[in-house]
C-alpha cells in the first residue's frame, strides 16, 4: 500500500510572494490574504497535484525564515483561522498540506532572543542558541555575542542540542498537527541541522499523526545520510534540479542519466523539482524555450516525487540579482495567469495525471534503455507492466529503434490517446519522436 506522499504530486507556493505581501512586517492589523489563495485550489486541482508545499508561513518580520511567532500564522497573511480553513479546503479537494519548519534559526524578535537582549546572563534563555557569549558584542549591536546562519546576524542560530529548545520545537510541530492538520514539514536548513533533533521529530512525530511526512532542504551532499527510517523521509533533489537545465543547455543527456544512476538507492524518495523559491525559473534557466517540453516529462517520469513552482506552470521567467530573490517570488493573479494557460500547462497536467494514475512512476524499478547526447529513454517497472518515457532534446525529430527489456506485444501512448498502440517487434520499439518532445507508453505482459 503507497503512502500518500509516496505517489503525490507537489504544488510549491511561497505565500508571501504570491499573495504580494508587504516585504516589511509592520501592520497592526491582520491582513485575510489568505482567502485570495482559496481560489487556487480548483486549479492545483485541474493541474492533477495532490499535496501543497506551503511556506513560510508564520509570524516574521521580513522574508518569512526570520520567525518572530512559531504559533501565529504571519498577519500579512492571514490569521490562524484562515489557514485552518485552507487546510481543511485542500483535504476536502484531496489535497495535502506541508508546511515550512523553520527550526535552524529565528529572527531577533523571537521572544527567547529578546529575553536575552533585556537580562543578559539573568535569561533563562541563554542557552536556546548556539555560541551565546557575553564578552562581545554582535554587529547588531547586542551586548553579546552568538552564531548567525552563514553570518546575517538577523537570523541567530537556536542551540537544538539544548532539551528545552527540542521540547519547544516538539510541541509547536505538535500545535501545528492539532490547530492546522497538516501532513507534513519541510525542515529549512536540514544540511546544518542537528541529527539527533531529526531522528526524535521523525519518532515524535510519527505518534502525533499516521504518515506524517519529514522532507528536508538538502543541496549537497550524499542524501541517504537524510533520508533513512531513522530521520527523513525525503529530501530535496538538487543534483537532478541542476541535470535537468544543465543536461538541455549542453545537449548532454549523459549528465541526467548519470545522476539518476547515482541516486538509485533514494532516488525515488526525493523531492524533484525544476525551479524554487531560492532558484531562476526554469524559463530563465533553459536556453531553448521548447526545451520546457522534456525537461517536464523527465520530472514526471524519472524516479523522485514531482514538483511544480507556483506560475511555472504558465512557464513564466523571474531570475534572481545579487541583491534579491524578489523576481523568483512574484504577486500573481489567478485570474490573470488562467489567460496564459497554453501548451506548458497543458503538458504538465497530463503528466502530473499520468504520474497519478501509474504506479510504476511511483515504486517501479529504474531501467536505462537508449542514451546519446540529445536522445534518453528509460523505463520504469512495475510486477506486470512498464511505463517506457522517451525524450529528444535536437531541434530535429528523432527516429529511435528502442530495446524493450519485457516480454509485451503493444506499447499505448499515454501523452496521446487518439495515437494507435505501437507494436514490439523482435524485442523493440521503433517510435519517432518530435522536436525537443518526448513520448511515454504504458507495455503490459503479452
Amino acid at each position: 500500500m503507497h503512502t500518500w506522499y509516496e505517489q503525490a504530486v507537489f504544488y510549491h507556493i511561497y505565500p508571501l510572494g504570491l499573495l504580494g505581501a508587504e516585504k516589511t512586517n509592520t501592520l497592526t492589523e491582520t491582513a485575510h490574504r489568505l482567502t485570495e489563495l482559496e481560489s487556487w485550489i480548483p486549479h492545483i486541482s485541474d493541474l492533477n497535484g495532490s499535496a501543497i508545499y506551503i511556506g513560510p508561513l508564520f509570524e516574521s518580520c521580513t522574508h518569512g525564515y526570520d520567525t518572530k511567532d512559531f504559533r501565529l500564522v504571519d498577519r500579512r497573511l492571514g490569521s490562524n483561522e484562515d489557514f485552518a480553513r485552507f487546510v481543511r479546503l485542500c483535504h476536502e479537494n484531496g489535497i495535502r498540506v506541508v508546511v515550512d519548519g523553520v527550526f535552524n534559526h529565528t529572527g531577533r524578535e523571537f521572544f527567547a532572543f529578546q529575553d536575552i537582549r533585556e537580562k543578559r546572563e539573568a535569561s533563562p534563555y541563554k542557552d536556546w542558541y548556539r555560541g551565546v557569549n557575553f564578552g562581545w558584542g554582535s554587529p547588531m549591536g547586542d551586548s553579546f555575542g552568538y552564531e548567525a546562519w552563514q553570518g546575517h546576524y538577523e537570523l541567530p542560530c537556536l542551540n537544538l542540542q539544548n532539551p528545552a529548545v527540542r521540547e519547544y520545537l516538539m510541541d509547536t510541530v505538535k500545535f501545528w498537527i492539532d490547530t492546522f492538520h497538516i501532513d507534513g514539514l519541510r525542515l529549512d536548513c536540514a544540511n546544518i541541522l542537528d541529527f539527533a533533533f531529526m531522528k526524535e521529530l521523525r519518532s515524535r512525530t510519527a505518534s502525533m499523526k499516521e504518515d506524517f511526512w519529514l522532507m528536508g532542504e538538502v543541496i549537497h551532499g550524499e542524501y541517504g545520510r537524510w533520508v533513512n527510517g531513522e530521520m527523513l523521509h525525503s529530501v530535496t533533489n538538487y543534483e537532478l534540479h541542476k541535470a535537468l537545465y544543465s543536461g538541455h543547455n549542453d545537449h548532454n543527456y549523459f549528465e541526467i542519466a548519470h545522476n539518476v544512476k547515482r541516486l538509485e538507492s533514494v532516488g525515488r524518495a526525493l523531492y524533484t523539482f525544476t525551479d524554487n523559491h531560492d532558484e531562476d525559473r526554469i524559463a530563465s534557466k533553459l536556453r531553448e524555450p521548447d526545451h520546457l517540453f522534456p525537461v517536464y516529462q523527465l520530472l514526471f517520469t524519472l524516479p523522485g516525487i514531482p514538483s511544480v513552482y507556483y506560475g511555472s506552470e504558465w512557464g513564466i521567467q523571474g531570475a534572481r540579482t545579487r541583491e534579491s530573490d524578489e523576481a523568483l517570488r512574484p504577486a500573481l493573479s489567478l485570474k490573470d495567469m488562467e489567460q496564459k494557460t497554453g501548451p506548458i500547462t497543458d503538458h504538465i497536467a497530463a503528466l502530473a495525471r499520468i504520474h497519478r494514475d501509474n504506479p510504476e512512476l511511483h515504486d517501479g524499478t529504474y531501467k536505462e534503455l537508449l542514451l546519446t547526447n540529445r536522445q534518453y529513454a528509460f523505463g520504469r517497472l512495475g510486477e506486470n507492466t512498464m511505463i517506457l518515457s522517451a525524450v529528444n532534446n535536437d531541434s530535429q525529430p528523432a527516429v529511435l529503434s528502442i530495446p524493450v527489456p519485457f516480454p509485451a506485444s503493444q506499447a499505448i501512448n499515454l501523452l496521446d490517446a487518439e495515437a494507435p498502440s505501437i507494436p514490439v517487434e523482435n524485442g523493440r520499439l521503433s517510435v519517432t519522436l518530435p522536436p525537443s518532445g518526448g513520448a511515454i507508453f504504458k507495455l503490459r505482459e503479452a
